[in-house]
C-alpha cells in the first residue's frame, strides 16, 4: 500500500510558486506520503526537474503527469512525460492517453475549469473526488458523479503554494511501481483521505 498526492503544481505552472526542491525535500521528510504526481498546467518541465532532484532518494516516487486545459475543462493525464498534440479537446486528450496506456482523471469537475456534467460524455478513467483546494460541497458533487459513472475517485491537494501541500492523498493498494499504481487506480483499489491540514475539512 502506498499513499500518493496525485495533483501537485510547481513554479512551472503559470499560477503556482512551489520550487521543485521544496517538493522533493518535503516529500522525503513526510511521515507517510511517499509518492506524488507532478501535474503542472500544460507543461511537463516541472515533472522532469522534480524527478531529477528526487533520483538521489530511494524511498520516494515521482509519477509523471500533466493537467491539460482542454476546450471543455481540465483533464489530468497520469503516466506520461510528454504533451498531447494541439488542439486540446477532451476527446483528443483522452485518445492520446489511451494510445499510451496512461490514465485520465477529471480534475475538480465542479469548480472553475472543470468538466462538470460534460464528464458523462467521455470515457475517462477516474474522477478527482477530493481536491484540497475545493470546498467540501464541490468535492461531494464530484464524489456523486464518480458513483453515478461507476468510476474510481482519487484525491490530490492541487497545491500551487507551499502551504497547500499534503492536505489530501490517495491510498493505493500497490507497490511503489508506476504501472502497478495506475492499474490499481483503474481497478478502484484506492481510498481517499484528508490529513486534516486542509482548510476545507
Amino acid at each position: 500500500m502506498i499513499r500518493v498526492d496525485l495533483h501537485i503544481h510547481t513554479k512551472y505552472s503559470f499560477d503556482a510558486s512551489i520550487h521543485p526542491k521544496i517538493i522533493v525535500d518535503q516529500l522525503y521528510a513526510h511521515p507517510f506520503i511517499k509518492a506524488i504526481a507532478i501535474t503542472d498546467h500544460n507543461t511537463v518541465e516541472g515533472y522532469h526537474k522534480v524527478r531529477q532532484l528526487a533520483s538521489v532518494y530511494k524511498d520516494i516516487l515521482i509519477i509523471p503527469g500533466v493537467e491539460i486545459t482542454t476546450s471543455e475543462g481540465d483533464i489530468i493525464v497520469l503516466g506520461v512525460a510528454e504533451l498531447p498534440p494541439k488542439p486540446w479537446t477532451a476527446r483528443s486528450v483522452i485518445d492520446f492517453a489511451r494510445e499510451r496506456d496512461s490514465l485520465t482523471v477529471v480534475a475538480h469537475p465542479y469548480r472553475a475549469y472543470g468538466l462538470g456534467d460534460l464528464t458523462k460524455k467521455y470515457d475517462v478513467d477516474a474522477i478527482e473526488i477530493l481536491n484540497g483546494a475545493s470546498t467540501s460541497h464541490v468535492n461531494k458533487l464530484a464524489e456523486n458523479l464518480a458513483k453515478e459513472m461507476s468510476l474510481p475517485g482519487v484525491a490530490g491537494s492541487d497545491a500551487h503554494n507551499i502551504d497547500e501541500l499534503w492536505t489530501v492523498y490517495t491510498e493505493i493498494q500497490a507497490s511503489s511501481d508506476i504501472d502497478e499504481i495506475l492499474k490499481a487506480i483503474r481497478k478502484g483499489l484506492i481510498r481517499v483521505a484528508s490529513t486534516g491540514k486542509s482548510i476545507h475539512f
